[in-house]
């Protein structure tokens, strides 16, 4: 076991290592003037000269994606020119590791800005994985059990209508109606639990939570449905239950043992895409988080922002995947030879 979440590690830092040079290449080896990008709309040429200087965007793409390992395993300082942080020592900004940038636009490091909109795109996230994999997976497990009856049509039904409907609909259907005609909930506004303490945390997260759970409770129901199925009529199913064990064991210790496994794949991929920002429900309850991030630096041009997620992004994506590989192997050692 323990060699073999060695070689996911190894695997997992090989292609981050690889994932950022595809990124640097994508964006900065293409023929446009990135630090007019960078700079922003209304950056005179003296002032794209100062900035391509100033980030090191003059620079062959190699060494700015040296510079950008460097920055993020020991940190970096900007202006990335000596002769400019010796020219104007006031306007040096230190960049602690993980270095992911400096925004001109917003004149604050990436890491800056990431830190602040993190906290509440973790929270929505993890709010919204307890609600969509909790329902998801009770909701499956009847659908399969009572597989044909009325019941069983219903959830299905029910799923693919929350399915069927985009996030920015739910979103603001749910703030309309529950926040803001019938007043069931109090609208949404996110409080850190160091300032509220978790009652107005949770209260927060509550409709913006319940927005993403909708969208994935949706296909995790009729995926649990289908798997759980599928491993009923295996042939030690029907081993377990001529042994004469009765129903609940043989679903919960047989059937979902089985039914778990892709399950843990498909939590682990939506997870990490979560983390990269649920654009459209923070724009529609007018979170602060990285999705809202992405959107205003699209809007402004800020560059070096975009990628700095780009990169945060990709990371979560290949966290979860060795984490994914880690709970494989616990769930069913035979993944471990591979």
């Amino acid at each position: 076991m323990f060699a073999y979440v060695i070689r996911r590690l190894f695997i997992g830092a090989m292609l981050l290592v690889l994932m950022s040079l595809v990124t640097f290449v994508l964006f900065f080896a293409s023929p446009v003037d990135v630090g007019r990008y960078a700079c922003g709309k209304n950056c005179s040429p003296a002032q794209i000269e100062q900035t391509n200087k100033a980030l090191g965007y003059n620079e062959p793409v190699v060494q700015q994606w040296t510079d950008f390992l460097r920055g993020v395993v020991a940190g970096r300082e900007y202006p990335n020119d000596p002769a400019l942080r010796e020219k104007a020592p006031q306007l040096v900004s230190s960049c602690p590791a993980p270095c992911l940038g400096y925004s001109v636009v917003n004149s604050s490091t990436v890491n800056a800005e990431i830190k602040e909109a993190f906290p509440v795109s973790l929270s929505l996230a993890l709010a919204a994985l307890v609600i969509w994999v909790s329902g998801g997976v009770i909701f499956g497990v009847i659908a399969a059990v009572r597989k044909g009856t009325i019941i069983d049509r219903g959830i299905v039904a029910l799923s693919l209508i929350f399915y069927a409907f985009p996030a920015f609909f739910i979103g603001l259907f749910l703030l309309k109606f529950l926040a803001i005609k019938w007043e069931v909930v109090p609208i949404p506004e996110y409080t850190p639990i160091a300032e509220g303490g978790v009652g107005l945390w949770l209260q927060g997260l509550f409709l913006p939570a319940l927005t993403l759970a909708l969208l994935y409770m949706a296909g995790y129901v009729r995926m649990t449905r289908a798997f759980v199925l599928e491993s009923m009529t295996e042939d030690y199913i029907r081993t377990a239950r001529a042994k004469g064990l009765k129903r609940r064991p043989v679903l919960i210790k047989h059937s979902m043992r089985a039914a778990l496994t892709p399950l843990v794949t498909l939590i682990g991929l939506d997870f990490a895409g979560l983390m990269g920002g649920a654009i459209i429900t923070e724009t529609v309850f007018n979170y602060n988080g990285l999705g809202k991030l992405a959107v205003e630096a699209n809007q402004t041009y800020d560059l070096p922002t975009i990628v700095g997620l780009v990169l945060l992004l990709g990371t979560f994506v290949i966290i979860a995947n060795i984490i994914v590989d880690v709970l494989y192997a616990v769930i069913d050692p035979r993944v471990r030879v591979g």
